[in-house]
């Protein structure tokens, strides 16, 4: 029997990306096929490291093959991966993919948390990525990553000081934290803090990375607005907790994205502190803030709920250690991992179905 690589990709195009809704074949993710006597090896280039439906990808490959194939074929199949973007390279920030603002319209959710250890669960599923530390006046990235005594070096490009962001835990990360005595309040009004924040996009060395997450401030201030009138926002990811005075804020910074002059797609909702449960009886769930209040806004605006991440002592000593939490082994990394591969998820169906962002050009 003659196997031809027609009658492999033919194979593969009955392989459909449960997001896309469209064949392997057609979406150019089959690469690198090599067809030899009793052998077969390809790759198929996925949209995001972060995917978490690379087995049964690799699996559905692996059936639609044993078609075709006789059974003592070896099959190699690499699942790698490159990050999608709606991007067109510009002078700012031309090396990201995706720049992310995480919102909260609240203070006290959690949203430097949720941040700092959704940044760290990309960056272990091999990822590139970056975090501004937009809330100038409350930073909080540089406790977060155990870095608070570090400071940026400065490089000369082209005759233009350019900042080099501190890395830490496979993240490139900016603060004003870093730049400031953390015993000293920054007293500026909104315009200064908003100068900063673009120069923190626009004169620093960021080279390449697949997503950038800019740790929005609460509320919906100049801060928010310079961002959008600065870049082109891929999407934005609002973090919530479930009791019903944070929704209502919730509910004010989503709608400050969605609306018409700012149109930036929103990926989801993150539930923080959903509910309490004790690591020495991690099987127990106690919704002392509420229940499902992160779920019913998220179906309230048709948008995906991208995880439920419980309160529990680990994640507060965590972040007070400078040692996120999703470094650790166990329940609480699953929960933050399982928020990651959502979030990327998203981002790759958005880059699919989504026009790009447009930076804003309004006044206020």
């Amino acid at each position: 029997m003659s196997i031809s690589t027609e009658d492999i990709y033919k194979a593969l195009s009955t392989v459909e990306d449960p997001d896309l809704k469209k064949d392997l074949v057609s979406l150019n993710m089959i690469k690198n096929l090599v067809l030899e006597k009793g052998r077969l090896s390809f790759s198929v280039v996925l949209t995001t490291p972060a995917c978490p439906l690379k087995e049964q990808i690799k699996q559905a490959c692996l059936s639609a093959l044993s078609v075709v194939l006789p059974s003592d074929y070896q099959i190699q199949i690499d699942m790698t991966s490159d990050v999608t973007s709606t991007r067109i390279a510009g002078p700012v920030l031309p090396g990201v993919k995706n720049i992310i603002a995480i919102a909260s319209g609240k203070g006290g959710v959690g949203k430097s948390t949720v941040s700092s250890n959704l940044a760290v669960a990309l960056a272990r599923t091999g990822a590139k990525v970056g975090i501004i530390d937009a809330d100038i006046f409350g930073p909080s990235i540089p406790t977060m990553f155990n870095c608070e005594n570090e400071q940026p070096s400065i490089k000369q490009v082209d005759g233009k000081n350019l900042i080099i962001p501190i890395e830490q835990y496979g993240v490139k990360l900016l603060s004003i934290g870093f730049l400031s005595p953390s015993d000293s309040a920054v007293v500026w009004r909104g315009p200064m803090a908003g100068s900063a924040l673009k120069q923190f996009i626009t004169d620093t060395e960021w080279g390449e990375l697949d997503y950038l997450l800019i740790d929005l401030p609460p509320g919906t201030s100049d801060i928010h607005l310079t961002l959008v009138q600065t870049v082109p926002v891929t999407g934005a990811v609002i973090v919530t907790t479930p009791q019903k005075v944070a929704l209502a804020d919730a509910t004010k910074g989503l709608a400050m994205f969605r609306q018409p002059q700012i149109n930036v797609p929103i990926l989801g909702i993150i539930e923080n502190m959903a509910y309490f449960t004790p690591e020495e009886l991690p099987d127990h769930k106690y919704f002392i803030f509420g229940k499902d209040g992160g779920k019913n806004l998220a179906k309230k605006f048709d948008v995906p709920l991208l995880g439920e991440v419980p309160l529990v002592q680990g994640i507060r000593e965590s972040g007070d250690a400078g040692y996120p939490a999703v470094l650790r082994d166990g329940p609480i990394s699953e929960a933050f991992m399982h928020v990651a591969e959502e979030f990327a998820r998203q981002i790759a169906i958005r880059n699919a179905s989504t026009e790009k962002t447009k930076i804003v050009e309004i006044k206020v």
